[in-house]
């Protein structure tokens, strides 16, 4: 499975003739939307940097609620993450599972609160995690940090962090990084995933945004 990280929390997983793209954005974040064909796209929230579903051509299958779900040999399990007390309804935020290729990968979207242990049960077993890391609006590196020992994912790759063109304030990557105590990292274009290659210890892979700044 070929994975490609468009910008922001916006993911373009590729497997044979199944295309999954999580949180698709608007050309208001500061980006060139991807506008290529999809079979399934995911929505964790309704803020406009994260549903713009309507960018993305081939009228996919769109995943915004809780539940589980299948659709051409792809499943999709979405769980609702914890919103702190005084936050309104509508930031509620799903967190996906989504299972291609015999591949479990994890999409927090804008989780700003640490998840339950049962919510984490429900997520598992994760693979390949893809982690807000950028704070401000989504969980602390401290709480990132905790998620990442509970998940336990064999790969991890930050999301939702300062990048150049996105408007969103946001922090950028070296904290993270320094957080998790790793070196520093060559972010890649791209990355090939599979059952055979997936590391015994966990991994952080940064990568670069495939989306140009307008």
């Amino acid at each position: 499975m070929d994975i490609a990280w468009l910008g922001h929390s916006c993911f373009r997983l590729h497997d044979a003739d199944m295309i999954v793209v999580t949180d698709p954005f608007p050309a208001s974040l500061g980006l060139r939307p991807d506008t290529r064909p999809a079979t399934v796209v995911t929505v964790s929230n309704t803020h406009p940097n994260h549903c713009a579903w309507q960018e993305v051509a081939g009228k996919p299958t769109v995943f915004s609620a809780p539940g589980e779900y299948e659709y051409n040999g792809v499943s999709v399990r979405g769980v609702m993450t914890p919103l702190p007390a005084d936050a309104p309804q509508e930031r509620r935020n799903v967190a996906y599972t989504i299972e291609i290729d015999n591949i479990n990968i994890c999409h927090l979207g804008d989780a700003t609160s640490a998840l339950t242990t049962q919510q984490m049960d429900e997520l598992k077993p994760v693979d390949v995690l893809l982690a807000p890391t950028g704070g401000r609006c989504t969980l602390s590196l401290d709480q990132v940090f905790q998620t990442l020992q509970d998940l336990a994912p064999k790969i991890v790759i930050p999301m939702h962090h300062e990048t150049p063109g996105v408007t969103a304030p946001l922090d950028g990557l070296d904290a993270f990084v320094r957080r998790m105590g790793a070196d520093a990292v060559q972010p890649v274009s791209r990355l090939v995933v599979s059952r055979n290659n997936l590391p015994t210890d966990m991994r952080i892979a940064p990568m670069t945004p495939q989306s140009r700044p307008l």
